[in-house]
């Protein structure tokens, strides 16, 4: 066989594995149709990649891909599954059982990746073993056309290999690649018709929802809270625009008439479970919260505020006789879990104070959307999420810090975590070229639960200048600033720091957000022509 007829053949044999690697997708995405769509192995395989990733890892993911991380993180997934089946496509050209055999690990790969997961199930395996499986048949069967084929002797009437005529048929090889990939096709669209329709159930138990007006509202925001500068964030983030950080790469579409939440543990006298129809019936608070993520940055953008519907936490523990360890009671810690197996891990003391935690089931005026957590999520003020922001929430377990770790905890993130004072310029944005005269540098700044008392501004590391603040709707959410810098021509950076209502001022010591967040005072360059 020529050089040219052996690349030839290494060729189809590398497409004959990424039609077997299509052919497992396909296959297993109408497997997790019925079993459940998170138990697809591209889907399992990256939810154990981000298990267990490192942290610094992840904080350079969410730092550098933001939102897209996720996206990020399942091309990488296929692209290795591709280079994975285009090398065993090779491999069983020269030796066909043993790269049929090869296309197994795949299987074996997303099925202890699907199981081993904290919300894994035994079914689990089955979308990867079975798209494994028929991966392997059809890989077989793709090579076994790679053959060369033989033509009749003219002279003897013996066989002979024709390699500068073709060594294989490739019309026949064209054919079963053809019949393979339509109806791998058709496999997956209709596991992606199926999954949609019971997704649409989800999606019309959310429309279905009208939330009642809740017994004690919101106080209307006060007038002068949104400067409107141009540049600067909004005092209310919409939904939209809201960030999301998270570790699901399938937004769980849970029916909220399905949806149950079990209260339980040490110190639970009186064990709840409670329906979405349920909280509807309680009475409701209406609150301004801003959220911030731990692995915010500082001058990040992982921090919005919205106007939340829910009912209060504290009322719901003390139903089921949970006290606070400050009153007697026996468990310090409150893990939430989530339907997609995450686990959070906060002070029940801090729940219990009296703050505005909650179980929210509207954000900005509506349901909440999915990807925040419908049809019921968990917040506290003053918390950063990982300790307290329980989306898709569906189990709440009342023990001890010491008895458990929660997901991030295990992680080496810190049991308890305050959300730091931290302030941030919006505009002018990094460097950005004002003109010379009178620009208005404006932010926003955050202290939940203790509140904002002042922000301050400089200009090249000179004396602090006093912003003004905007009118503060809670000790709850950020608060817009601005100062009006005379600005001169050169280059010049900005910097900005704020003082909570303790009193306590922001430390310039930049320091990481492992384990508990990040400190620093943020800055910009700009260049005023």
């Amino acid at each position: 066989m020529s050089r040219r007829s052996r690349w030839a053949c290494a060729s189809f044999a590398a497409f004959s594995g990424l039609i077997a690697g299509f052919c497992a997708l396909c296959v297993a995405e109408l497997v997790a149709a019925v079993v459940r769509p998170e138990a697809g192995p591209v889907t399992a395989v990256g939810g154990a990649v981000i298990d267990r990733t490192p942290t610094a890892v992840k904080d350079f993911a969410v730092r550098n891909f933001g939102t897209a991380d996720k996206l990020v993180l399942q091309l990488g997934i296929l692209a290795l599954l591709a280079v994975f089946a285009m090398a065993v496509g090779v491999l069983a050209l020269r030796h066909r059982r043993l790269g049929a055999a090869a296309v197994l690990v795949f299987g074996v790969v997303g099925a202890v990746s699907a199981t081993g997961r904290p919300e894994g199930r035994p079914g689990d395996a089955l979308p990867s073993v079975v798209g494994a499986l028929v991966a392997a048949g059809a890989l077989y069967l793709l090579v076994g056309r790679l053959a060369p084929r033989t033509l009749p002797s003219p002279a003897a009437g013996e066989t002979e290999v024709r390699a500068d005529q073709g060594t294989f048929d490739r019309r026949a090889f064209v054919i079963a690649a053809g019949v393979a990939a339509a109806a791998s096709a058709g496999a997956g669209y209709t596991g992606r018709r199926v999954t949609a329709s019971q997704q649409a159930g989800a999606a019309a138990s959310r429309g279905a929802i009208t939330l009642p007006v809740p017994g004690s509202p919101a106080p209307p925001v006060p007038r002068g809270a949104d400067l409107g500068i141009r540049g600067l964030s909004s005092f209310v983030t919409p939904n939209k625009s809201f960030y999301r950080v998270d570790t699901a790469l399938v937004v769980p579409r849970v029916d909220a008439g399905r949806w149950r939440l079990r209260i339980h543990g040490k110190g639970v006298a009186r064990p709840l479970t409670v329906d979405f129809q349920d909280l509807l019936q309680r009475e409701l608070i209406e609150r301004d919260i801003t959220l911030t993520c731990v692995s915010n940055e500082v001058g990040g953008p992982y921090v919005g505020n919205a106007r939340w519907i829910g009912v209060r936490l504290a009322d719901l523990l003390r139903e089921a006789g949970v006290k606070p360890p400050s009153n007697g009671g026996s468990a310090d810690q409150l893990v939430a879990r989530s339907v997609d197996g995450m686990t959070i891990g906060t002070p029940v003391e801090d729940v219990m104070d009296g703050r505005d935690a909650m179980l929210a089931l509207g954000m900005n005026g509506e349901p909440l959307p999915f990807r925040h957590g419908f049809p019921v999520r968990m917040l506290v003020p003053g918390l950063y999420g990982y300790v307290s922001a329980c989306k898709w929430i569906k189990d709440i377990e009342l023990t001890t810090f010491g008895a458990y770790d929660a997901y991030w905890v295990k992680r080496k993130w810190s049991h308890e975590a305050p959300v730091k004072t931290q302030s941030r310029i919006d505009t002018p944005r990094p460097f950005a070229s004002p003109r010379a005269g009178t620009v208005p540098v404006a932010g926003v700044a955050w202290a939940q639960h203790r509140g904002v008392a002042r922000v301050e501004v400089r200009v090249d590391g000179g004396e602090w200048q006093t912003a003004r603040l905007a009118a503060e709707d809670s000790r709850d959410t950020w608060r817009q600033w601005v100062w009006e810098w005379p600005a001169t021509t050169g280059s010049h950076t900005l910097e900005v720091r704020a003082t909570d209502r303790t009193g306590a001022t922001q430390t310039d010591k930049r320091v990481g957000t492992v384990p508990n967040g990040a400190t620093g005072w943020h800055s910009v360059v700009v260049n005023v022509p």
